[in-house]
């Protein structure tokens, strides 16, 4: 067991991360001073990376994994080994900035209901933009697609300090998650077998469903390279898009709204398919089937996660759910920005 000295632990999950450690480890290492401990869990990497670590930055702790299983359970093997009172997940591909820590931790001090937040992510390639997972804080519609303030579908707004202020989101963006580490284990963690994509829009569900909140912070900011794990557009990215989305509707929702939900996301991914084969994208096609089959496949082992899960639904808080279709909003009544659905913000003080 590695115990934290500090309250925080900044925790980077790295896979031959080597050359990223080199550009972000000494901006977050000037930055921790008295605030932060940092964690790297080794991934099972085939490179130098531990020794490079080891060699260049010793105040870093090195959480060593023998296999790499993906991206959630590597935190799931590693994050069972730290003991902290917060952990901060950080991808290796995320540049932090001057005072990045003290507001996300303040904010998690100040208020106990908070399970999890994030900062404000942008897009390490062009600062102006936000980023595609994460941007201005996750929202989720009525049924099941996600979006958030900054990033709805293929549009990306630029910061011009719109979305500066603290709110309630319906889940934080696991690139640079802010968590309490006693609910985390509490609730059993990233699920491991989603393997990659939507596992922390699934853990910070299960913290909605035990009547905490998720929150953005904007006076926090970072950048996030994007893509560097799994490139956007990829075969791998498209399945587990389609997968775990299914997924995480079956764990999550309340059985009232699961019975006509999921049964209608089966019919819309065939018309997303539809569409793909009529542009001729027969990789799309072939992938979108392969993700219905692996979640059918399986579908006894989801259902079960499902209740385990309901152990420890108490009052749901759907605050965060927008009850229209994005779908609709974007691609029919052409609204490209958060500020045009005219969703109601929950400001946290």
């Amino acid at each position: 067991m590695h115990i934290c000295s500090k309250d925080t632990a900044v925790v980077v999950l790295s896979y031959n991360g080597k050359v990223l450690h080199q550009q972000f480890f000494p901006m977050l290492l000037q930055e921790a001073q008295n605030q932060y401990q940092v964690f790297l869990i080794d991934n099972a990497s085939t490179d130098d990376t531990a020794k490079y670590i080891k060699e260049h930055f010793p105040e870093v702790e090195i959480v060593q994994l023998k296999v790499n299983k993906g991206f959630s359970n590597g935190y799931y093997e590693g994050l069972k080994q730290i003991q902290s009172k917060y952990y901060v997940l950080l991808s290796a591909d995320f540049e932090i900035t001057e005072g990045w820590f003290a507001p996300l931790f303040q904010l998690m001090e100040v208020n106990d209901d908070i399970a999890a937040c994030q900062p404000k992510i942008k897009y390490f390639k062009d600062k102006s933009k936000f980023e595609y997972a994460g941007a201005g804080g996750g929202f989720i519609d009525k049924w099941g697609y996600l979006f958030c303030r900054g990033r709805i579908f293929f549009d990306i707004e630029e910061d011009s300090h719109q979305y500066d202020n603290q709110i309630e989101v319906f889940w934080a963006g696991g690139g640079c998650m802010f968590v309490r580490a006693d609910v985390y284990h509490h609730l059993g963690g990233l699920d491991k077998d989603l393997y990659a994509h939507m596992e922390e829009v699934d853990l910070c569900w299960k913290m909605k469903n035990a009547g905490y909140r998720i929150a953005y912070c904007g006076s926090s900011t970072v950048y996030h390279i994007g893509g560097s794990v799994i490139s956007y557009g990829s075969p791998q990215k498209i399945f587990y898009n389609y997968r775990n989305s299914l997924v995480l509707l079956l764990k999550n929702l309340p059985t009232n709204k699961l019975i006509y939900i999921l049964p209608f996301r089966l019919i819309l991914d065939g018309v997303s398919g539809m569409r793909s084969l009529l542009k001729g994208n027969l990789v799309e096609v072939m992938t979108i089937i392969k993700a219905h089959w692996s979640f059918f496949i399986h579908f006894k082992m989801w259902y079960q996660k499902r209740k385990e899960a309901k152990i420890f639904v108490t009052k749901r808080n759907e605050n965060g759910i927008y009850p229209q279709s994005i779908l609709v909003d974007y691609f029919l009544k052409k609204k490209k920005k958060f500020s045009e659905l005219n969703y109601p913000e929950i400001e946290i003080k």
